[in-house]
Protein backbone atom coordinates (compact mmCIF):
# COMPACT_ATOMS: atom_id res chain seq x y z
CA UNK A 1 0.00 0.00 0.00
CA UNK A 2 2.73 2.28 1.09
CA UNK A 3 4.49 1.82 -2.55
CA UNK A 4 1.05 2.50 -3.97
CA UNK A 5 0.89 5.74 -2.23
CA UNK A 6 4.21 6.62 -2.96
CA UNK A 7 3.45 6.26 -6.97
CA UNK A 8 0.59 8.24 -6.39
CA UNK A 9 2.05 11.15 -5.18
CA UNK A 10 5.15 10.54 -7.86
CA UNK A 11 2.52 10.36 -10.88
CA UNK A 12 0.81 13.67 -9.36
CA UNK A 13 3.36 15.87 -9.20
CA UNK A 14 5.21 15.30 -12.56
CA UNK A 15 1.92 15.94 -13.89
CA UNK A 16 1.51 18.93 -12.14
CA UNK A 17 5.25 19.55 -13.24
CA UNK A 18 4.27 18.57 -16.76
CA UNK A 19 1.63 20.69 -16.83
CA UNK A 20 3.41 24.07 -15.47
CA UNK A 21 5.86 23.37 -18.31
CA UNK A 22 3.51 23.05 -20.96
CA UNK A 23 1.65 26.28 -19.83
CA UNK A 24 4.99 28.21 -19.14
CA UNK A 25 5.44 27.47 -23.02
CA UNK A 26 1.94 28.26 -24.55
CA UNK A 27 2.61 31.98 -24.65
CA UNK A 28 0.53 33.58 -27.72
CA UNK A 29 2.41 36.20 -29.69
CA UNK A 30 0.54 39.51 -29.77
CA UNK A 31 1.86 41.41 -32.45
CA UNK A 32 3.98 44.57 -33.01
CA UNK A 33 1.19 47.01 -32.29
CA UNK A 34 0.73 46.17 -28.72
CA UNK A 35 4.54 46.41 -27.98
CA UNK A 36 3.90 50.13 -29.84
CA UNK A 37 1.69 51.11 -27.41
CA UNK A 38 4.46 51.39 -24.66
CA UNK A 39 7.89 51.32 -26.73
CA UNK A 40 7.70 54.21 -29.10
CA UNK A 41 8.04 57.41 -27.16
CA UNK A 42 11.33 59.11 -27.19
CA UNK A 43 11.68 57.99 -23.12
CA UNK A 44 11.66 54.61 -23.87
CA UNK A 45 14.22 54.72 -27.21
CA UNK A 46 11.56 55.09 -29.68
CA UNK A 47 12.13 51.29 -30.40
CA UNK A 48 9.05 50.73 -32.31
CA UNK A 49 10.31 53.14 -34.71
CA UNK A 50 13.58 51.93 -34.54
CA UNK A 51 12.12 48.66 -35.84
CA UNK A 52 9.25 49.78 -38.17
CA UNK A 53 12.11 51.44 -40.07
CA UNK A 54 14.41 48.40 -40.27
CA UNK A 55 14.96 45.93 -42.82
CA UNK A 56 13.30 43.44 -40.37
CA UNK A 57 9.77 45.35 -40.37
CA UNK A 58 9.91 44.59 -44.18
CA UNK A 59 11.47 40.96 -44.15
CA UNK A 60 8.00 40.00 -45.88
CA UNK A 61 8.60 42.41 -48.82
CA UNK A 62 11.76 40.97 -49.97
CA UNK A 63 10.33 38.15 -50.72
CA UNK A 64 7.91 39.45 -53.24
CA UNK A 65 11.25 41.45 -55.28
CA UNK A 66 12.76 40.16 -58.59
CA UNK A 67 15.61 38.84 -56.40
CA UNK A 68 13.97 36.66 -54.30
CA UNK A 69 11.66 35.58 -56.90
CA UNK A 70 15.04 34.25 -58.87
CA UNK A 71 16.21 33.11 -56.03
CA UNK A 72 13.38 30.94 -55.33
CA UNK A 73 13.10 29.60 -59.02
CA UNK A 74 16.78 28.05 -58.73
CA UNK A 75 15.48 26.26 -55.75
CA UNK A 76 12.05 25.23 -57.02
CA UNK A 77 10.63 27.51 -55.00
CA UNK A 78 7.59 29.05 -56.77
CA UNK A 79 6.33 31.81 -54.58
CA UNK A 80 8.72 32.68 -51.98
CA UNK A 81 6.81 34.57 -49.98
CA UNK A 82 3.91 31.46 -49.49
CA UNK A 83 6.53 28.92 -49.06
CA UNK A 84 7.50 27.66 -45.80
CA UNK A 85 11.22 27.47 -46.37
CA UNK A 86 11.25 31.37 -46.92
CA UNK A 87 8.82 32.41 -44.37
CA UNK A 88 9.83 31.28 -41.21
CA UNK A 89 12.80 33.57 -41.49
CA UNK A 90 10.78 36.20 -42.81
CA UNK A 91 7.65 36.25 -40.72
CA UNK A 92 7.71 35.65 -36.90
CA UNK A 93 3.60 34.92 -37.65
CA UNK A 94 4.99 32.18 -40.06
CA UNK A 95 7.33 30.78 -38.13
CA UNK A 96 4.50 29.33 -34.66
CA UNK A 97 1.93 27.35 -34.12
CA UNK A 98 -1.16 28.66 -34.96
CA UNK A 99 -2.30 28.35 -31.75
CA UNK A 100 -0.30 30.89 -30.61
CA UNK A 101 -1.13 33.67 -32.91
CA UNK A 102 -2.89 36.51 -30.77
CA UNK A 103 -3.01 39.23 -33.16
CA UNK A 104 0.34 39.01 -34.97
CA UNK A 105 0.38 39.34 -38.45
CA UNK A 106 2.48 37.70 -41.17
CA UNK A 107 3.26 40.95 -43.04
CA UNK A 108 4.47 42.37 -39.62
CA UNK A 109 7.68 40.54 -40.96
CA UNK A 110 10.49 39.39 -38.63
CA UNK A 111 8.51 41.33 -35.51
CA UNK A 112 9.22 42.07 -32.05
CA UNK A 113 8.37 38.93 -30.50
CA UNK A 114 11.23 37.36 -32.95
CA UNK A 115 13.58 38.46 -30.76
CA UNK A 116 12.20 38.73 -27.50
CA UNK A 117 9.56 36.21 -27.18
CA UNK A 118 5.67 35.64 -26.89
CA UNK A 119 4.64 38.97 -25.61
CA UNK A 120 1.00 37.41 -24.48
CA UNK A 121 2.70 37.24 -20.24
CA UNK A 122 4.50 40.07 -20.21
CA UNK A 123 3.40 42.83 -21.66
CA UNK A 124 2.01 44.15 -19.25
CA UNK A 125 3.59 47.50 -17.63
CA UNK A 126 3.24 45.91 -14.25
CA UNK A 127 5.23 42.44 -15.27
CA UNK A 128 7.74 44.79 -17.26
CA UNK A 129 8.46 47.22 -14.67
CA UNK A 130 10.05 43.68 -13.10
CA UNK A 131 12.69 42.17 -14.95
CA UNK A 132 12.56 38.73 -13.47
CA UNK A 133 9.08 38.92 -13.38
CA UNK A 134 8.94 39.82 -17.35
CA UNK A 135 11.33 36.97 -18.29
CA UNK A 136 9.58 34.41 -15.75
CA UNK A 137 6.66 35.49 -18.17
CA UNK A 138 8.32 35.01 -21.51
CA UNK A 139 10.60 37.79 -22.62
CA UNK A 140 13.47 36.91 -23.95
CA UNK A 141 16.86 38.84 -23.96
CA UNK A 142 17.85 38.29 -27.01
CA UNK A 143 21.32 36.66 -28.04
CA UNK A 144 23.75 35.37 -30.97
CA UNK A 145 21.58 31.86 -30.89
CA UNK A 146 18.32 33.52 -31.23
CA UNK A 147 19.67 35.48 -34.39
CA UNK A 148 21.39 32.76 -35.72
CA UNK A 149 18.17 30.72 -35.78
CA UNK A 150 17.61 32.43 -39.34
CA UNK A 151 20.82 34.30 -39.98
CA UNK A 152 22.68 31.32 -40.99
CA UNK A 153 23.88 29.30 -43.86
CA UNK A 154 20.73 27.77 -44.43
CA UNK A 155 19.18 31.02 -45.90
CA UNK A 156 19.82 31.69 -49.45
CA UNK A 157 21.51 35.02 -48.81
CA UNK A 158 23.82 34.37 -46.23
CA UNK A 159 26.81 35.95 -45.48
CA UNK A 160 29.24 35.85 -42.40
CA UNK A 161 27.18 36.93 -39.57
CA UNK A 162 28.89 39.47 -37.08
CA UNK A 163 26.46 39.31 -34.19
CA UNK A 164 28.10 42.47 -32.18
CA UNK A 165 28.13 44.49 -35.24
CA UNK A 166 24.78 43.39 -36.25
CA UNK A 167 23.18 43.92 -33.30
CA UNK A 168 24.81 47.08 -32.71
CA UNK A 169 22.81 48.26 -35.74
CA UNK A 170 19.46 47.48 -34.65
CA UNK A 171 19.98 48.66 -31.20
CA UNK A 172 16.99 50.20 -28.56
CA UNK A 173 18.01 50.53 -25.65
CA UNK A 174 15.50 51.47 -22.44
Amino acid sequence: KNAMKTNLILIICIALFMGNVSLSQGFKYVGAAKCKMCHNSADKGAQFTKWSESKHSKAMETLKGPDALKIGKAKNITDPSKDQKCTKCHSTAASIDAKLNGGITVEEGVSCESCHGAGEKYKSPAIMKDHAQSLKNGLVIPDEKVCKKCHNPESPNFKEFDFAKFSAKIAHPK
